[in-house]
């Protein structure tokens, strides 16, 4: 690979990790939606939907902090406190 695409593959790397990371964060929302409450299956899907949260959040955070729109990285349009709580 060239000096002059490897800017570029760390750009399809963003692009292609921010749906990745939605889409399974949905999916945890799903699960701890579909598990009863106080079960062992409950609980694990709130933490791991809660770590998704916080993960999209940083994710979003160092994109402002860089310049970089959130559309860049598809992560425009979902609010992790909104979305995934």
């Amino acid at each position: 690979m060239t000096d002059e695409t490897e800017p570029n593959k760390y750009r399809f790397y963003l692009y292609d990790l921010g749906p990745i990371i939605i889409e399974r964060a949905l999916e945890a929302k799903a699960s701890k939606k579909a598990a009863q409450k106080e079960s062992p299956d409950y609980e694990y899907a709130a933490g791991r939907l809660m770590a998704f949260n916080e993960v999209i959040s940083i994710m979003q955070q160092q994109a402002e902090g860089f310049d970089i729109p959130l559309e860049e990285m598809k992560l425009k349009g979902i609010e992790p406190d909104r979305d995934l709580l």
